[in-house]
């Protein structure tokens, strides 16, 4: 049972509020990103041409520019400094397409001013990788072997996905904020109907870190009550 815990009904009952959160915010994502996929803005202009407006204006004159498969994969890579679009965001003249663009232009900003909270959250990700692969392991062995102190070593190093989850949130939200004043300081925001778009797509976004979240957090707290089992049937 331990092995397999999503099989487990406590799981179930600690995952399951973080599930329907998921599943909420999915359905509010796909709606507005769809929604607003089909408003066209009054630019005209695609998510490659957004960006090199905005990196203009930014002064980002290395930033490259690359497409990337799937949808909704977008994302800016601070380590060579490259911003990949999917194909709907890079050639779509929507509001969608413009607000997604401007969010990555956002991360883009805050690596070009070295933004703290990035720098922290760039720094954590080979702890994080270490701490939830080598974590899943403790626990396990922990729990088989009803060692206490080694299951609790695999709680602690498996909270560094829950403590990455909570530090992305604000520099999502940071992003966003940079990405609306990016858009209104270059005048690609000229209607009242654009500008609910953009705060309605990136409201959306900044939900799904709200999901990882809680779901990193349950899942935490599922391990630790196993840990704390296993402690008290030692006892």
């Amino acid at each position: 049972m331990f092995l397999f815990p999503t099989f487990n009904i406590n799981y179930l009952l600690y995952m399951l509020p973080a599930i329907l959160l998921s599943l909420g915010v999915q359905l509010y994502v796909n709606a507005s990103f769809s929604r607003w996929s089909k408003v066209r803005n009054n630019s005209g202009m695609t998510g490659v041409q957004v960006a090199q407006r905005l990196s203009e204006s930014m002064r980002l004159y290395d930033l490259k520019l690359q497409g990337t498969p799937g949808r909704l994969t977008d994302h800016y890579d601070p380590r060579n400094n490259v911003l990949s679009l999917s194909r709907d965001i890079a050639q779509g003249s929507t509001v969608a397409a413009m607000a997604i663009t401007a969010h990555e232009l956002g991360h883009a900003q805050q690596d070009q001013q070295d933004y703290l909270l990035m720098r922290i959250r760039s720094a954590m990700v080979p702890v994080v990788n270490i701490g939830t692969s080598v974590g899943w392991i403790f626990i396990l062995i922990g729990l088989l072997l009803q060692i206490s102190g080694l299951a609790w070593i695999g709680v602690i190093a498996f909270s560094a996905g829950a403590i990455f989850s909570i530090a992305t949130l604000p520099v999502e939200l940071n992003a966003s904020r940079r990405a609306r004043e990016l858009l209104e300081k270059n005048g690609l925001i000229t209607t009242a109907q654009e500008r609910r778009g953009v705060n309605q797509v990136l409201n959306a976004a900044a939900l799904t870190y709200v999901a990882a979240i809680a779901s990193s957090v349950m899942q935490l707290l599922y391990f630790a009550s196993l840990a704390g089992g296993t402690s008290r049937r030692r006892g």
